[in-house]
């Protein structure tokens, strides 16, 4: 099973790199499949590389899934 992470762009670099922040947390990733991508925009990012530009709605959506499943996580462990 493949899982993309949604992140958004923060800086553009030479060499079809970027910056995105995923949940506050920084990685710099390949845009050679979304070319088009812009800084702001949200890219759906796997095993480095951005794959697709998605909404900020959908992104949002996702990203709040990602906050409640390590919350129930979070929750178990203290129990």
């Amino acid at each position: 099973m493949c899982l993309a992470i949604p992140a958004q762009i923060t800086e553009k670099h030479d060499g079809n790199m970027a910056t995105v922040d995923i949940l506050g947390v920084t990685r710099k990733v390949s845009l050679d499949l979304v070319p088009k991508a812009q800084v702001g925009d949200y890219i759906l990012v796997h095993a480095g590389f951005g794959i697709e530009i998605v909404t900020q709605e959908d992104a949002q959506e996702t990203l709040d899934l990602i906050k409640e499943m390590d919350e129930a996580v979070q929750s178990k462990q203290v129990q």
